[in-house]
């Protein structure tokens, strides 16, 4: 299989490196050229050239404007598709903002599917994402060659948009649970237990979520953990649900005070450190 990645931030790059070598054909768009080069896949110009090379295309990139950017224009992802390439949209953004660009895709006689993916970077390494699907049943099972090299789970939840909604809603307990489980560790080392304790005690119990697991380095060694998911992000992925639940009505005080949080915590000059962070912030 053939597949052009547009977008090299860390989940494209490492979707991108785990297709190719798992034999995938892969050639790559970046607009900062070297993320692409890291990849080790082929090099293409630009988004036009990548989208024209592959009958599948896998977008990752950072927030709506950069999705709507990256579609747009003479030498975006759109005018690049030949009439029946699959678009699969993994970025988390608006699901407004994922309507216009399948309307975009199909001008073009292309289909775009909604696939926001919930996981880490490590995760991609091994194959065990999750996809949130939405978009024509048809077009999933012709790129689940593709997904099934990236995923553990791939879950179709209904149409075009319905995808980035349920990403939203997934994203709201991730971010919940990153703000109680720095409370907590911040609450046990004031009282005086070791973190370390209380995170082995928490890894554990009740709450033993696959988040606490895979986020034990970034708590407990904050200074030796790369950063896989950073505190800006999670603002902007916060914005993005006050956004659609006060679109559709929907009353979410915690995921309100998660916001202020994590705003607080950007203005105080961690937006580019990982979100567990946040418990360094409430220990300051």
């Amino acid at each position: 299989m053939r597949v052009a990645v547009v977008g090299a931030g860390r989940m494209g790059a490492a979707m991108a490196i785990r297709l190719r070598e798992s034999g995938a054909e892969v050639v790559v768009y970046n607009r900062t050229r070297d993320k692409a080069v890291a990849t080790g896949a082929a090099i293409a110009g630009t988004a036009r050239e990548a989208a024209a090379s592959a009958d599948t295309v896998l977008v990752s990139l950072a927030d709506d404007a950069a999705v709507l950017g990256a579609y747009s224009g003479p030498d975006g992802v759109v005018a690049g598709l030949r009439a029946g390439t699959v678009v699969v949209e993994t970025s988390t953004i608006d699901p407004d903002t994922v309507r216009r660009a399948a309307e975009l895709v199909g001008e073009r006689g292309a289909v775009l599917l909604d696939a926001p993916v919930s996981g880490s970077v490590p995760l991609v390494q091994q194959g065990q994402l999750t996809f949130m699907v939405g978009g024509p049943a048809a077009d999933l099972d012709r790129v689940r060659p593709a997904l099934d090299l990236l995923a553990k789970q791939v879950f179709h939840v209904g149409q075009v948009g319905s995808g980035a909604v349920v990403k939203l809603a997934v994203n709201t307990v991730v971010h919940a649970l990153n703000q109680a489980l720095s409370e907590a560790l911040v609450l046990a080392e004031r009282a005086g237990v070791p973190r370390t304790t209380t995170y082995e005690v928490l890894a554990n119990s009740a709450v033993a979520a696959p988040f606490v697991a895979y986020k034990r380095a970034a708590f407990e060694r904050p200074e030796q953990a790369p950063v896989a998911f950073s505190l800006d992000l999670v603002a902007k992925d916060l914005g993005l649900i006050r956004q659609l639940a006060e679109r559709v009505g929907a009353e979410m005080p915690q995921s309100a005070v998660t916001r202020e949080t994590v705003v607080a915590a950007v203005a105080a000059g961690l937006g580019a450190a990982d979100m567990a962070a946040l418990s360094t912030y409430l220990a300051s």
